[in-house]
């Protein structure tokens, strides 16, 4: 594995359509009212589908406006604009389509949903349990009717029933935390706190790593408990995940002596946590279109909302939309102590956007604030290492290390980044000493055991233990191609030919549009005599667009195969054996 490669493991219709529709729509930008004037209601149809392929639900949404306008009775665009809208967050909008769908289909799930949400807002109870007993069809909508209804119940002043219709909802186990939790906040908002602590006790004791339980119980013992028992939950969870910004404010407040207030105020908010918590579960687990319409309908009730907020801009980068990411980032309110890593990750998203410098300099800003933010300091030496500006993140790391009184495990990864930035700045021993931490605060961490084992056999230096370490990795990691090509080209570097075509082959299957383990399986299959299809793939590698110190490399073997073996090299085929 070459060094560039090494560290790259760490680190037809639209064309049609394009021709087709107005030049904005090309670009899945927002059109304009003179563009969407222009085109035909087909236009505006292929226009809006091509815009819901990109992600573009704004776009989307004018255009199906654009085509229903023009065809007025069409159930289908009908279903789509409303659809585009709450996807798009434009809620109050889907709204009236909503009504408009029930109309001509009066079982349609999704429209009932968005009327409950909405009636639970203007404070209508009565009708948002009418909506919501028509959404009901399936694991997830049962239990998001069965939590939203217990909150309009609960608005509507009848908390027993409430927390009873909780109760007689069954289904898979997990339900179970949810109805917990939502069924200990209504019993703790109405004052029943002996039955509410019970409530979120079971439900700590299921997950003592959920976030909003821990909060939930948290404030609950703060309020009713010395706080050294709602200081011990919190320190609990602080071991699993240190320093959560949430967890470490409401520690400073309980410790002042504060008692914390419930996580929810009333049932509207009770109802933006129901749709957050599964919004942010489905959005983690694959199911992103429902997962927007969630976190949407969530911000609709809570604007505010800075864990959904910060789900919904997760949501889009996963989506690969980090424009959209960085537009709810800015959302997030400035006294939340969530503010700062949205500002952290809008300056991720810039990175993504091919702003390097206005995400540095917006890192910069705050790591001046506040020195010792080891998570700012991080973000700046990604960027840097992902730029390639592997002198000054080197720099940056050393900054964070600092920071860091007893290094832990969890600080594993800052020591690898750092020494990949020595390695790869020439410093090797400075990077083989940060190498051989990381591997001492996280022993047999795949990734680190293979740049290391890796440079090592690449230097000629500790052979066997270098070839242990890499098998190590791939024991862990046999899925990884980057790592089976490392076992492959170590192979290759000590002269095991054929046990190396063996396992770059394999690479080749794992990661087939790699230009570098194409490249190795190339150099590979020379010296076996393979010669034709050597330059079969040095030929595929140029293509891939290798780095462009690599690409004359891949030229001139085209050109002139591989030179003969070095004497040097002849010995360490015949004294490799079979590589370790």
């Amino acid at each position: 594995m070459t060094r560039s490669n090494l560290f790259r493991c760490v680190a037809s219709a639209a064309l049609a359509i394009s021709v087709m529709v107005a030049p904005s729509m090309a670009s899945a930008e927002t059109p304009s009212p003179h563009d969407l004037a222009e085109m035909t209601a087909a236009g505006s149809y292929l226009a809006a589908r091509y815009a819901g392929q990109q992600r573009d639900a704004a776009a989307a949404a004018a255009f199906y406006r654009a085509a229903l306008r023009r065809d007025p009775k069409n159930a289908e665009l009908l279903d789509r604009t409303f659809l585009s809208l709450l996807v798009g967050g434009e809620v109050e909008e889907a709204v009236t389509y909503a009504s408009r769908v029930l109309d001509s289909d009066k079982n349609d799930k999704v429209s009932r949903l968005v009327l409950g949400v909405r009636e639970i807002k203007q404070k209508h109870y009565s009708s948002a349990r009418r909506d919501f007993a028509h959404s009901v069809r399936g694991p997830i909508t049962d239990l998001t009717a069965t939590l939203l209804t217990a909150w309009a119940l609960y608005g509507a002043g009848d908390e027993k029933e409430a927390v009873a219709s909780i109760d007689r909802l069954t289904g898979p186990d997990w339900y179970t935390i949810f109805k917990d939790l939502h069924a200990g906040m209504i019993l703790d908002l109405a004052g029943l706190k002996k039955q509410a602590g019970k409530r979120f006790e079971h439900a700590y004791k299921l997950d003592p790593s959920a976030l909003r339980v821990v909060e939930a119980y948290g404030s609950w013992l703060s309020r009713n408990k010395p706080k050294e028992e709602a200081l011990a939950i919190y320190k609990n969870f602080d071991k699993l995940l240190p320093h959560h910004p949430l967890i470490d404010d409401a520690i400073e407040k309980v410790k002042s002596g504060g008692k914390l207030h419930p996580l929810v105020a009333n049932a509207q908010a009770g109802a933006a946590e129901a749709l957050y918590g599964l919004g942010a579960s489905l959005g983690r687990r694959g199911g992103e279109d429902l997962g927007l319409v969630y976190l949407q309908l969530s911000l609709y009730l809570s604007p505010k909302h800075a864990l959904a907020l910060l789900s919904l801009a997760d949501l889009y980068e996963t989506m690969k939309k980090p424009e959209l990411a960085i537009k709810v980032y800015e959302r997030v309110p400035a006294n939340s102590p969530l503010h700062r890593n949205a500002l952290i990750q809008m300056a991720a998203n810039l990175d993504t956007l091919d702003k390097p410098k206005e995400a540095e300099s917006h890192l910069k800003t705050l790591i001046s604030e506040h020195p010792d933010d080891l998570e700012a300091i991080m973000a700046l030496g990604n960027i840097l290492r992902g730029r390639k500006d592997f002198s000054e993140c080197a720099d940056v790391y050393s900054k964070g290390i600092a920071q860091i009184a007893q290094p832990a495990k969890p600080n594993w990864v800052i020591f690898y980044f750092r020494g990949i930035c020595y390695e790869r700045s020439k410093q090797w021993p400075k990077a083989e000493a940060d190498l051989k931490k990381a591997l001492e605060l996280y022993p047999d961490q795949p990734q680190v055991l293979n740049y290391l084992g890796y440079s090592w056999i690449d230097k000629g230096i500790n052979l066997d233990e270098g070839m242990k370490m890499i098998k190590r990795a791939v024991q862990q990691r046999p899925d990884d191609g980057y790592i089976v090509d490392s076992l492959g080209w170590a192979y290759y570097k000590l002269g095991n030919y054929q046990e190396a075509v063996q396992q770059l082959e394999h690479a080749i299957v794992l990661k087939p549009e790699d230009p570098t383990i194409n490249d190795h399986l190339g150099d590979a299959y020379w010296r076996v005599g393979r010669t034709l299809e050597a330059k079969f793939q040095w030929a595929h590698a140029r293509d891939l667009k290798p780095d462009p110190e690599d690409l004359p490399k891949i030229e001139a073997k085209l050109k002139s195969g591989l030179p003969d073996e070095t004497s040097s090299q002849a010995r360490a085929a015949k004294k490799g054996g079979d590589g370790g």
